[in-house]
């Protein structure tokens, strides 16, 4: 009976996995009860609660011939740097980058909101971090899950788990996050500004060639970053191209399921308490925040300067949609400039900077690994 009592998990749980195991039930709360990123944070959340029961053997290594565990295999996918730009691929299909093409200076509003991600570096060092480590950390800011996760397992593999979960979490929390900054950063007559010029189409060759343009002078600027935007840009090219439309609905829909599945319980697994309940993952989580605010705000202070130039109208509430949470921090420019007048309308125009977002998120990530790899 004892040897019996001792194969089971129960004698072996600890009070982190313990935590760990309440932090879970806390993730997929939070995603099935409030709706927080659900497609996210139900894998990570379910990933963390099995990796945090005793004796479970979902990361052992191979040894002496026996096999490893399923996610030792399976965390391949993190650690070759194949998930993150799969999930590059599906987003390129589900992207549409007319609103950015049709006013292209809402480019500069993405690389606007970058500004947090550098803040936080240059803060995460001052407290004690690693410029590796740093970088990592920073890069939260962008409000890019896989890309906070390529960057971080090229950089500060130990920190995967807290950084995944506030990248992913921040995102879900845009709502809450970023309205009280926008309010505080604009004025009342500045949020009323209309942008009633419609988004103008864009002519089916410039939607064909700017995915390869884009490629291209990345790829040549930062080819650290060619991965990421590569497929990213494929993924578009699949989209738009008008040949191809099998693979693309592939892209948008069974391939990008099927990573975010996979990608999502692989981080949950390396939440295991031992682990993830360090000091230094209160800072993660703290800094991450400040990433994301700084960010925000970055994107907004240009978007007011560009309301004051000549030429077509800018309300600098779609600043805050520089951010790659796509399309979530579109719509809450939209809902915060409807708080104000019922009838102005920001969508399409905030998918501008919210799709450059995506394209800044990378190739910052890109710059940071060439200068620290």
């Amino acid at each position: 009976m004892l040897d019996l009592w001792l194969s089971t998990g129960l004698p072996h749980l600890t009070w982190r996995e313990g935590t760990m195991i309440l932090v879970a039930g806390l993730l997929l709360y939070l995603a099935i009860a409030r709706r927080f990123e659900p497609l996210l944070l139900v894998p990570i959340g379910f990933g963390a609660l099995m990796a945090n029961l005793p004796l479970n053997g979902l990361m052992a290594t191979p040894a002496d011939g026996a096999i490893g565990g399923l996610f030792y295999y399976l965390f391949h996918g993190v650690e070759l740097e194949i998930f993150p730009p799969l999930i590059f691929l599906g987003l390129g299909a589900l992207t549409d980058f007319g609103p950015l093409l049709s006013n292209p200076k809402t480019l500069l509003l993405g690389a606007a909101a970058q500004f947090g991600v550098f803040a936080t570096f240059l803060g995460a060092i001052l407290l004690g971090f690693t410029p590796e480590q740093a970088a990592s950390i920073g890069i939260i800011g962008g409000a890019d899950g896989p890309t906070s996760i390529y960057l971080t397992m090229k950089l500060a593999p130990e920190l995967l788990g807290p950084i995944a979960v506030a990248a992913y979490s921040y995102m879900a929390l845009v709502p809450l996050i970023q309205p009280p900054i926008m309010r505080l950063l604009t004025t009342r007559q500045e949020r009323l500004i209309r942008m009633d010029d419609p988004v103008a189409p864009t002519p089916r060759w410039l939607r064909i060639c700017f995915p390869i343009v884009v490629t291209v002078v990345a790829a040549l600027l930062v080819p650290a970053a060619t991965s990421l935007i590569g497929l990213l840009m494929f993924g578009n090219l699949l989209r738009e191209c008008g040949v191809t439309e099998r693979l693309s609905r592939t892209a948008q829909n069974e391939l990008i399921n099927l990573i975010t599945i996979l990608l999502g319980l692989c981080v949950g697994v390396t939440m295991a308490g031992e682990r993830f309940l360090q000091p230094a993952t209160l800072k993660i989580l703290l800094l991450g925040c400040v990433a994301f605010a700084f960010s925000t705000a970055g994107g907004v202070l240009l978007g007011k300067l560009m309301s004051r130039l000549p030429g077509r109208k800018i309300n600098p509430l779609i600043g805050a949609a520089g951010v790659s949470a796509v399309p979530m921090a579109a719509r809450v420019a939209q809902t915060v400039a409807q708080e104000e007048d019922p009838n102005n309308y920001l969508l399409m125009h905030a998918m501008g900077p919210n799709v450059a977002g995506v394209i800044g998120t990378a190739i910052t990530a890109g710059a940071l690994l060439a200068l620290l790899k």
